[in-house]
C-alpha cells in the first residue's frame, strides 16, 4: 500500500466533536467509535493544497469559480456515471442546510415529509425544527437486511406527502437501494405529487455486489422533482471545511433554492472549501481505492471478531457505508443494559440506537473507518465485559 492507514493520530485538543466531545462528557481514556468522520488522515495531496493555501495568508472571501464545477462534473461522470451540465449544480456547506432551505421552501407548517427508519437524525430533525410533520416508513428487517415495506409507504403516501427524504446509501442500515427500489419509490412520488431529496453522502462508499444509483437518472420526470445531495465530506474525511455539492435539474426548484440561500445568508465558502473540494475529486483516485480496500479489511475483521466473541450479536451486513448497523437484542433489548456495558464498563462510545430514532432501541452503529489497531482494541474491551460471558 502507498498510504499509511494504520497510523494512529490523537485528535484530541483538535475541537473534535467525536473525541474531545467525548472526554468533555466522560473523561479520556474511551475508544470513539461514533461519530461518522474517519479517523484516518486526509489524502495527503488534499493536506497538501491545504497547508498551500494556508500559507498564502490572506483569508478573504471566496466564490466557487469554474474549477469547482467542473471538478464536481468529473466527479459525478465518473463515480456514477451520471452526467450534468454546471448550472444543476449549487454550492451549499452542509447538507443538512440544505435539507432545512429545502423544508422551508417548499413544504409549509404542518406538512407531511416522510423518511425511511431508522434514520440519520439530522436529517429527521430538520423536518420537526422547521414545524414540519415527520412521517415514519419504518424499514422492515427481513434475514438480515432491511427493505422498504411498500405497502406502508404507500398507505402514508396517499395521506399526503410533499417531500421524501431519502437517504442513500442508507444511513444507519447500510442498504444501497436497487434500482428497481428506487423506481418504485420514484414512481410514488411522481404518482403523489412529491419532491425527493436524496441525500447520497455515502455513495462513495459502495461494496462489492452492489452499485449506487443515483435516482434523478432514472427519468426525466424522476429528475425533475429530484434534488440530489453529494459531498467530499464522508469520502475525503472533510466535513469540516464544510462543502456540499446540491444539483438541482429542474430550474424552477434550483431558483428557488438559490433564493433559500440567500435568505439564510449563505453565499461563500470557506477559503479552503473549494481548493479542497477540486484538489479531492480530481487527485485522489488511488488514495480512495486503497482506502476501501482498508475499510472492507476493516469491516471484515469486525464481523468475523464479533461471531467469534459475541456470537448474540448480529451485525447487519452492509451494503454501503463505512458503518456497521449491530442488532444487540441477543444481548439485551434494553438500551440502559447496552449504555452500562458498552460505554460505563467497557469504555467505548458507540451510536445507540435510539439516537436513530424508536425503531433503532436494542441497536448500536458503530464506525470501521479507524485505524486496525483502535478498532481491535475497542472491540476487544467490548468482549472482555460482554455481558453474557460474564454472567
Amino acid at each position: 500500500m502507498n498510504y499509511n492507514f494504520d497510523q494512529i493520530i490523537s485528535r484530541y485538543g483538535t475541537n473534535s466533536a467525536k473525541w474531545d466531545g467525548m472526554a468533555q462528557a466522560f473523561g479520556e481514556g474511551m475508544i470513539a467509535l461514533s461519530v461518522a468522520d474517519m479517523d484516518l488522515q486526509a489524502p495527503p495531496v488534499v493536506v497538501d493544497k491545504v497547508m498551500e493555501m494556508a500559507r498564502h495568508g490572506i483569508y478573504g472571501y471566496t466564490d466557487p469559480f469554474p474549477p469547482y464545477f467542473q471538478a464536481v462534473k468529473r466527479w459525478l461522470a465518473k463515480a456514477y456515471d451520471w452526467h450534468v451540465p454546471a448550472e444543476w449544480i449549487v454550492f451549499c456547506p452542509r447538507i443538512v442546510q440544505a435539507a432545512s432551505i429545502i423544508i422551508q421552501k417548499f413544504t409549509a407548517p404542518g406538512d407531511r415529509i416522510l423518511i425511511h427508519t431508522p434514520a440519520y437524525q439530522p436529517i429527521a430533525k430538520a423536518v420537526t425544527i422547521n414545524d414540519r410533520r415527520l412521517v415514519e416508513s419504518p424499514l422492515n428487517l427481513v434475514d438480515g437486511r432491511y427493505e422498504i415495506d411498500w405497502e406502508g409507504m404507500e398507505r402514508q403516501m396517499k395521506e399526503g406527502v410533499k417531500i421524501v427524504l431519502l437517504i442513500s446509501p442508507h444511513n444507519p442500515t447500510g442498504r444501497v437501494w436497487t434500482k428497481e427500489e428506487l423506481e418504485r419509490i420514484a414512481a410514488l412520488c411522481v404518482q403523489y405529487d412529491a419532491l425527493i431529496v436524496s441525500d447520497d453522502i455515502h455513495a462513495d462508499f459502495v461494496h462489492e455486489g452492489h452499485e449506487h444509483t443515483v435516482i434523478a437518472k432514472l427519468s426525466d420526470e424522476a429528475a425533475e422533482r429530484s434534488i440530489i445531495c453529494t459531498s467530499p465530506g464522508k469520502t475525503f474525511n472533510l466535513a469540516s471545511l464544510e462543502i456540499a455539492n446540491i444539483v438541482i435539474p429542474n430550474e424552477r426548484l434550483r431558483e428557488l433554492f438559490k433564493e433559500g440561500l440567500q435568505q439564510a445568508g449563505i453565499h461563500n465558502p470557506t477559503f479552503f472549501a473549494v481548493p479542497a473540494l477540486e484538489t479531492a475529486y480530481t487527485a485522489c483516485d488511488d488514495w480512495l481505492e486503497e482506502l476501501r480496500a482498508y475499510i472492507t479489511e476493516n469491516i471484515s475483521f469486525t464481523e468475523k471478531f464479533i461471531a467469534e466473541h459475541m456470537p448474540e450479536l448480529k451485525v447487519i451486513k452492509p451494503e454501503g457505508t463505512y458503518l456497521l448497523w449491530i442488532d444487540c437484542t441477543g444481548c439485551s433489548k434494553d438500551e440502559s443494559d447496552l449504555v452500562k456495558w458498552i460505554q460505563e464498563k467497557s469504555r467505548v462510545s458507540v451510536s445507540f440506537g435510539t439516537s436513530f430514532g424508536a425503531a433503532g432501541e436494542g441497536f448500536i452503529r458503530i464506525n470501521a473507518a479507524a485505524p486496525k489497531a483502535l478498532l481491535k482494541e475497542a472491540l476487544e474491551r467490548l468482549a472482555e465485559r460482554y455481558p453474557l460471558r460474564n454472567d
